[in-house]
């Protein structure tokens, strides 16, 4: 059969396949760039980026576990204003989908920094990290309330230039009320999911791995929980989903979209292989072509019931 085609929509924007690399785990771009052609990605979604420079919190800030990561950056990033005088330089011209990660201590913060974005093109979508899980003061309440996600989400609705998707958190009683919040409030898309609650220490030692103590679980470890909740959302919204959580091959790409994801993001891999997301295109046409699919799209929300 003809080659089979992977592109793909969301928010009216067309993507040359469903392969994104997420945020946090593939830097500004820059640091791959010896190791894939960036050109072959369906996008990359790049650092989140907050008003000011921010270190970070001390190391030991990640800690491997079980089948997947514990991590408490703390949101380290360059800060707006360096992001788009000396990233957005990297990023402008590189043939791939430029997604934007942007984090917010409150409301006024994500304001500020969308307001700092607008009018640069070469940005296609905004993922609005509302689920952070590793800031104090902390990220977490903007999702874990229904009226206060759809009150963040409009109002950065009401100034943003661009197709809007936020990021949602898997530690909620039940993310279907949130989704539809975000849905309402004028989101393009949504991502889902953001990591897990989670915490190591050293049995030999006695002493917790992470010096904020808890962090984020992200790898193999959380993909069901994100496939689950992909499949609830997916029969809740009407908007494109995009899938993170625990891909690490072309396999899990069909299982998100078999779930009602449009398209997925590479995270953790990004560590173990770095040529994961690449390895994976190439993979997911050898599978539709032995299928006789001639569409990727038709593979979105397929999942069936026994």
């Amino acid at each position: 059969m003809t080659q089979p085609n992977l592109k793909v929509k969301i928010a009216g924007i067309e993507f040359a396949n469903p392969i994104l690399t997420a945020s946090g785990t593939f830097g500004y771009g820059e640091e791959f760039n010896e190791y894939i052609d960036l050109s072959r990605l369906g996008g990359i979604v790049t650092k989140s980026i907050t008003r000011h420079e921010r270190k970070g919190h001390p190391p030991p800030r990640t800690a491997e576990t079980a089948s997947g990561m514990l991590n408490a950056i703390g949101l380290a990033n360059v800060g707006v204003d360096a992001y788009v005088k000396e990233k957005l330089q990297f990023l402008r011209g590189l043939g791939t989908r430029i997604v934007v990660n942007v984090a917010g201590f409150d409301l006024e913060e994500f304001v500020y920094v969308i307001d700092k974005l607008n009018g640069h093109d070469e940005i296609d979508l905004i993922e609005l990290n509302i689920s952070c899980p590793n800031i104090k003061g902390d990220g977490m309440e903007f999702s874990s309330n229904p009226d206060i996600a759809y009150k963040v989400v409009s109002r950065v609705r009401s100034i943003c230039n661009f197709p809007l998707m936020p990021k949602l958190s898997p530690n909620v009683a039940d993310i279907r009320p949130i989704a539809k919040a975000c849905e309402e409030a004028g989101a393009d898309a949504i991502s889902l999911i953001n990591t897990l609650y989670g915490m190591a220490i050293d049995p030999s030692t006695w002493k917790i791995k992470l010096t904020n103590v808890t962090g984020g679980l992200s790898g193999p470890a959380i993909k069901p929980v994100a496939i689950a909740l992909t499949w609830k959302v997916y029969n809740t919204v009407k908007i494109p989903i995009v899938g993170i959580g625990g891909i690490m091959d072309y396999r899990d790409v069909v299982e998100f979209m078999l779930a009602g994801a449009t398209a997925v993001q590479f995270g953790t891999a990004n560590f173990v292989q770095p040529n994961c997301t690449i390895r994976a295109i190439d993979a997911l046409t050898d599978y539709l072509r032995e299928r006789n699919i001639s569409d990727v799209n038709n593979l979105i929300g397929k999942a069936k019931k026994i």
